[in-house]
């Protein structure tokens, strides 16, 4: 069945619709516009929604939390895609507003965070005030219309709330961008030769070497690893899991045997999904090791054959 709602994290005109948007069979879907990401992801596991859109990394901040959490420890979802957007942050105030005025600066914290240069020579007076998003930040300033108030949001959370924008592209670092996942509560997509898998590991044994091991794994068989990262369990103090983003797709056989082995022997595999990659990385390098690994393994299973007796 085709999907026919995606939840995101709202309200209209955050920095998550805008990249939604950017995908055209998703722009034909019905977008539901929910208050957090957790809501966005349960909705989504809940089946209330078919897909649910959410970030999962920022090239600046590094991985939200939020999201990363509740597909590791909480919900079960698969990743269906990932989308890659540039982030151009504004500040927008109320109209008739000016700089000289603004006393507060309301935004998502890693809005704020990614702006922290520009806060500190334009408004280092300002008091900064936490929200939900980004655009639930600018609806907050469209309905009150506090001339002392201004918002980290984006150009269409501008026009959605009728606010002005005092400055444009005032991140810190203009290559910014931000990573998005498109999660299901079921399926995984067919491989398109650019694949990423992303897995988390719970290690049977916290001793000497165990993260070594599994990293083995994956280099014996020349696959490339593109993200490692630690999260606590939230068993006790000191336990780790590591969630690991690799090249690939589970319908590879390196890569099923790979986390077979895994699984297996070092740790418990927690299969966050097999999707299409949109990233920039050494695809043709993932190509040619697939090849030659499925010629190891033809010739592997040549050499089993029984031969013809000679008598």
């Amino acid at each position: 069945m085709k999907p026919q709602r995606i939840s995101y994290l709202g309200p209209a005109g955050t920095f998550t619709q805008q990249a939604l948007l950017t995908q055209d069979d998703f722009s034909t879907l019905e977008h539901i516009s929910l208050p957090t990401i957790y809501e966005v992801l349960e909705a989504a596991s809940k089946g209330e929604t078919e897909l649910g859109f959410a970030a999962i990394e920022n090239s600046i901040e590094g991985t939200v939390n939020a999201t990363l959490d509740a597909l590791t420890f909480e919900l079960d979802l698969l990743i269906q895609r990932e989308v890659i957007h540039p982030v151009e942050m504004c500040l927008l105030i109320t109209k008739g507003s000016s700089a000289n005025q603004i006393k507060r600066i309301v935004s998502f914290p890693h809005a704020i965070a990614q702006c922290h240069q520009y806060l500190k020579k334009r408004f280092p007076e300002a008091t900064t005030i936490a929200a939900n998003s980004t655009a639930e930040a600018a609806c907050g300033l469209g309905e009150t219309a506090d001339k002392e108030t201004a918002v980290i949001a984006t150009p269409l959370a501008a026009l959605t709330y009728g606010l002005e924008i005092l400055d444009r592209h005032i991140e810190d670092h203009p290559e910014n961008h931000t990573r998005f996942v498109a999660v299901s509560s079921n399926g995984i997509p067919a491989p398109t030769g650019r694949d990423k898998t992303s897995i988390v590991t719970f290690q049977h044994a916290n001793r000497p070497g165990s993260l070594v091991e599994i990293l083995q794994e994956f280099s014996t068989r020349s696959i490339n690893l593109m993200h490692l990262q630690s999260r606590p369990t939230k068993r006790e103090l000191g336990d780790y899991c590591f969630v690991i983003d690799l090249e690939g797709h589970i319908a590879d056989k390196r890569i099923a045997d790979c986390l077979k082995t895994v699984q297996k022997n070092q740790a418990h595999v927690h299969f966050l999904g097999s999707y299409p990659s949109s990233g920039k990385h050494a695809i043709g390098a993932q190509n040619i090791t697939s090849k030659t690994c499925y010629e190891a393994e033809d010739w592997i299973t040549e050499l089993r054959k029984p031969q013809p007796s000679n008598s």
